[in-house]
């Protein structure tokens, strides 16, 4: 399956990266001077997506001027400069801005690098994977041992067969959602139109034995604090020597 439609989680506000972020939106904040969320969009548009979703909140204006600059993917921006939606809502109202049909989701502040050049992209293989039939979601997952800036916590477990469950202590093949999404916009038909968590969404998914997984290829990286900046800058010129 190709995707071309997207959504980027853009719209939190950043207070761990304080005191950056009391002057700048956190997707803005730059890693090897690039902002974050044009590493995302540039994974987004590498994998064939043309049009994408952006909400916008914390320091929106600056947000939007930054975004019109970009011709690849297009934007489309999702605003909630009067309420934050928090994750489920603010995806729930982006997507009304999409086409219905198979859409990626991604965090703006959550990206990786190291791809395995001449193969396909972790975007591409997640849209592939995914499966309207069988999975209400397929989620990015990645190794521990393959995350930088991350806080060790252990999301969920993987079973052979792909499906996810909540890790607990003890669990077989535990690994970290890396913030990326393949799902069909029409799972959202029925949302809250209020601020709610995705987890809600996560977790009826995992009820209902829809919950896929699939392991990232690269390094993986967060950036919560502004102790991390360094670590993430030391990492994307590991792999891209350029950036």
């Amino acid at each position: 399956m190709s995707i071309t439609n997207a959504m980027v989680l853009a719209a939190g506000l950043g207070t761990r990266l304080r005191p950056i972020t009391d002057t700048l939106p956190k997707p803005l904040v730059q890693i090897a001077g690039k902002p974050m969320i044009d590493y995302v969009l540039d994974l987004l548009a590498a994998a064939g997506v043309t049009k994408a979703a952006v909400n916008v909140h914390h320091f929106a204006d600056q947000m939007e001027a930054h975004l019109s600059r970009r011709e690849t993917p297009r934007i489309l921006v999702s605003d909630e400069r009067e309420a934050l939606m928090n994750s489920g809502g603010g995806l729930a109202k982006g997507l009304k801005l999409l086409d219905n049909g198979p859409v990626l989701v991604m965090n703006a502040d959550l990206f990786w690098v190291g791809e395995k050049a001449g193969q396909p992209c972790n975007l591409q293989r997640l849209a592939a994977f995914f499966d309207p039939e069988r999975m209400d979601m397929a989620l990015l997952c990645v190794r521990l041992e393959d995350t930088t800036g991350h806080n060790g916590k252990k999301d969920f477990s993987l079973s052979e067969e792909g499906a996810l469950t909540r890790y607990a202590d003890g669990m077989e093949n535990p690994v970290v959602y890396a913030g990326a999404i393949a799902m069909d916009s029409r799972l959202f038909a029925d949302a809250p139109t209020d601020a709610f968590n995705l987890n809600i969404y996560f977790d009826r998914a995992i009820d209902r034995g829809r919950l896929f997984g699939l392991m990232l290829d690269g390094q993986w990286m967060t950036v919560g604090t502004p102790d991390a900046i360094e670590e993430a800058e030391a990492v994307v010129r590991r792999f891209e020597p350029g950036g």
